[in-house]
């Protein structure tokens, strides 16, 4: 009623404006979120966890069963490990350099050098494409060292900030959508085979916002770092099964 009368009484450009002013959106409370500085440079490792390891555990967890016999993993066996339990026979580890003590094999994705073929029943693959830029061919050495059968548990960076310290030595190069992780990996693994790559997504745009500034995962609520939107993919989360038949080269 209160609407009506005054639509009655006032000028209709005055009108316009106060129901424009009435039906503005709220205002967002900025709070400390406000600055140009993050609040952590370091992914919020000097905080607790960060919040894309947080995403990661749970991807591994839930294909845990996939971590066995002979694993490789990249510069360090934390998570075969952490989710191999009993099933892995042999947990590799590999470096690009030689003098990492941890190093089993010292070899390079891309070009197959040092990595024995039909070799693996599991590949570990976290956070590591992006710092790779022939990401095909590098899949494509993933899928040759994999037994027919064998399966890659990958994660790939969505929405993140630089890496200094990989950005400065040698690259940061790539972040990645759901659409284009299944193309590359479907490309390498199983052309022609639907069914052999899967690809979760998670993260939200609240989860996205933390990650970004650097907060750790203890900062937000389970729901608040469980609720997945598609629109916002922090991260994901990637299994792949090599075909039966030949991987070309």
């Amino acid at each position: 009623m209160l609407a009506q009368m005054a639509k009655t009484i006032l000028p209709a450009p005055t009108y316009r404006r106060l129901r424009a002013w009435h039906n503005r959106p709220a205002g967002v409370r900025w709070g400390s979120l406000r600055r140009l500085n993050p609040v952590s440079r370091v992914f919020g490792y000097d905080r607790g966890t960060p919040i894309d390891r947080y995403y990661i555990d749970q991807f591994l967890n839930e294909h845990r069963q996939d971590i066995r016999g002979r694993v490789l993993e990249i510069a360090e066996p934390i998570y075969t490990r952490r989710f191999g339990d009993d099933r892995v026979t042999q947990a590799d580890v590999l470096h690009t350099q030689p003098g990492d003590p941890q190093a089993t094999l010292v070899g390079d994705l891309t070009t197959g050098q040092g990595i024995p073929r039909d070799a693996f029943d599991c590949i570990i693959l976290t956070q590591t494409l992006g710092f790779i830029f022939d990401v095909p061919q590098a899949l494509r050495g993933v899928a040759q060292a994999l037994k027919p059968g064998g399966v890659a548990l990958a994660t790939c960076a969505g929405i993140s900030q630089i890496s200094r310290y990989d950005m400065d030595r040698w690259g940061d190069f790539w972040r990645f959508t759901s659409r284009a992780a299944e193309r590359l990996f479907t490309q390498a693994f199983a052309p022609g085979l639907p069914g052999q790559v899967q690809v979760q997504t998670y993260g939200n745009v609240l989860a996205a916002t933390a990650f970004l500034q650097g907060l750790a995962c203890h900062e937000l609520t389970p729901t608040e770092l469980n609720t997945r939107d598609r629109d916002y993919e922090l991260l994901l989360g990637i299994r792949a099964v090599r075909a039966t038949g030949d991987v070309h080269d």
